[in-house]
């Protein structure tokens, strides 16, 4: 296979960052019910993850084609393990935070490698849609992964044995910076002579263009709703739901593998159909799932939950929310580094996990405000705010690089 170890390590450190970022709806979860914090307070933990990526991201986009996305790699992979061993040493709900925003950090850069990494080993659009849909199904089998791995660590006698599950995240990226280090980046982009104030400016300058505004609106409004249903999902499980705190978690495997599962699908359906179509659809079913199960949850009995077996309906339905937002954010991902310049894909990406990450945290403390003032069973309701935006931020986008008349390269 063609560029197989820079294919390698994307899928590898995906998988890894995957299971560390999104475990903050089990560290919310943890937080309230070990450490004692308010849900308010637990939805700081979004906040020190995003905002360490979106400040990261925006400040190094422009310049990681200089410093090199091997070493890009490789800091981010000791800073992450370094942020893991003091969540495991520490034991607190400040290394919680710590944990996260040494996590933000070093994602910023893995992703912003990764995404102008695509771009080069991409020969085409299609082969970039088809790897792009990959990596974000990758990415979402990770997160499946963390709800597998962390209740298996989940004991009623010690609690404080969860922990060891970041000892096992250190062995994991421990193997990672070996397999990174001898990984040859033969494709790092040329050495450049401009200056990193300028390889700023000119990222900056990108938001001149209005795709790239909309981009920007719609990679917000998205990750706002997945990370707001996401982060809080096991806690609605155990608070609303009634289901023990393993369980809780259990059921969050769901989410993760519908997600994984619809984004496969969506970039098999993308050679067929235009993405504007299957997004459409995708969003027309995520805001019946929440119109049509969330009501269900007024009614529910509450009875004993010993195991799955017991766990109601709804536990196993609403989760499905995911099938339908799995094809929005590749899709539109895609679309727009497929006409951009690929000298400017490492901005680009910049920019999409900024405004990514700025949509993640305060999707996340909105439902947390939600949660604690009006209950969990209606905190949810509010995606179907970003929801409604995103029909008309997607259509948009379209129109701005589909039709005729629209550029057919986004350069400076």
């Amino acid at each position: 296979m063609k560029h197989a170890g820079i294919k390698i390590v994307i899928i590898l450190n995906y998988i890894i960052f995957a299971m560390l970022l999104n475990s903050v709806g089990i560290l919310i979860q943890k937080s309230m019910n070990v450490y004692g914090v308010s849900a308010v307070t637990a939805s700081t933990l979004e906040l020190f993850k995003d905002m360490s990526i979106a400040v990261a991201s925006f400040l190094l986009g422009s310049f990681l084609p200089r410093l090199g996305y091997k070493r890009g790699f490789l800091l981010s992979l000791m800073l992450v393990m370094f942020g893991s061993l003091a969540m495991y040493y520490g034991n607190g709900f400040g290394y919680v935070q710590l944990l996260f925003a040494c996590t933000g950090i070093s994602f910023a850069v893995i992703k912003v490698s990764v995404y102008a990494l695509i771009g080069q080993i991409s020969p085409d659009k299609k082969s970039l849609n088809s790897f792009l849909s990959m990596v974000e199904s990758v990415f979402m089998l990770g997160i499946a992964l963390a709800y597998i791995l962390f209740p298996l660590f989940y004991n009623e006698q010690n609690p404080d044995a969860w922990l060891q599950i970041y000892l096992l995240i250190t062995v994991l990226v421990l193997f990672s910076l070996l397999v990174v280090y001898f990984t040859d980046f033969r494709l790092e982009a040329p050495k450049v002579v401009s200056s990193p104030l300028k390889d700023f400016t000119d990222m900056l300058g990108l938001m001149k263009r209005p795709a790239v505004l909309i981009f920007a609106l719609s990679a917000f409004l998205y990750v706002m709703t997945e990370q707001g249903i996401m982060s809080w999902l096991p806690t609605f499980n155990e608070k609303v739901l009634h289901l023990p705190e393993k369980i809780s978690v259990n059921i969050a495997l769901i989410l993760a593998l519908s997600i994984a599962g619809g984004r496969l699908l969506s970039g098999i359906l993308v050679n067929y159909v235009k993405w504007l179509f299957i997004v459409f659809a995708g969003l027309l079913g995520a805001a019946l799932i929440i119109v049509l199960v969330l009501p269900q949850t007024e009614t529910l009995s509450i009875a004993p939950i010993e195991s799955l077996r017991d766990v109601p309906w709804i536990g196993f339905v609403f989760p499905m929310v995911g099938l339908f937002l799995a094809p929005i954010y590749p899709l539109m991902n895609s679309v727009v580094l497929g006409v951009t310049d690929r000298s400017l894909h490492s901005a680009m990406a910049g920019l999409l996990t900024f405004f990514s990450a700025l949509g993640g945290t305060i999707g996340s403390r909105i439902v947390g405000y939600l949660f604690e003032s009006i209950g969990g069973s209606q905190a949810f309701y509010f995606a179907l705010i970003p929801l409604a935006l995103l029909v008309a931020s997607l259509f948009l986008l379209y129109r701005q690089t589909n039709l005729p008349q629209a550029p057919k390269n986004i350069e400076l």
